[in-house]
């Protein structure tokens, strides 16, 4: 696997979120040297769902008012059918995503986790995949869809389902231990 070793990486969420789909990456993160901040428009804790039904509460290392993309390495955006709804409706949280693809930085979306970058306008373009219940919103974008478990373009990773996990950390790390990425740019 990948060395992180001196990477700092954002994951940024609402309550909402997919549970494996953040604790699984960031375990993968953590495992391979990564400093991991889970970053929210919440102040305190956000609250996961597994099944259907709320689970978990995970706490918030950082709130999206302190933080820049300068300070991260890479961003992981956890999918979930309500925390991209809610991270879609805040303008820090979209402006936070765009920095990344502005400053060629790795970024890795699991199943609705796409949905925020449509709204950061980042996916015209790009080779994606995605839960498919999104794969229309994703080609109405501009994005190049397609049904893989994991499909890397210039430093974004993305991935269908918690299924694909495996597959998408390991692509995750690869791409943030790579760094920046010139084809990134948005």
């Amino acid at each position: 696997m990948a060395n992180l070793s001196n990477r700092n990486i954002a994951i940024l969420t609402e309550s909402g979120f997919e549970e494996v789909e953040l604790t699984s990456p960031k375990k993968a993160l953590e495992e391979a040297g990564a400093n991991v901040h889970v970053i929210s428009p919440q102040k305190e804790t956000v609250r996961a769902m597994k099944n259907h039904e709320w689970s978990i509460d995970v706490p918030v290392d950082k709130h999206i008012s302190e933080v820049k993309a300068e300070d991260y390495d890479g961003l992981v955006l956890p999918g979930g059918v309500i925390n991209p709804d809610q991270l879609r409706l805040n303008d820090q949280a979209i402006s936070f995503i765009k920095d990344f693809f502005d400053a060629g930085k790795p970024v890795a979306a699991i199943c609705h986790g796409p949905q925020s970058l449509i709204t950061a306008g980042v996916v015209e373009g790009r080779e994606m995949t995605s839960y498919p219940s999104i794969k229309a919103d994703l080609i109405y974008a501009g994005a190049n869809w397609v049904d893989r478990e994991v499909v890397v373009d210039q430093g974004l990773v993305t991935s269908r389902t918690p299924d694909d996990l495996p597959a998408f950390n390991r692509k995750m790390c690869e791409e943030f231990a790579e760094g920046i990425h010139e084809g990134q740019h948005s």
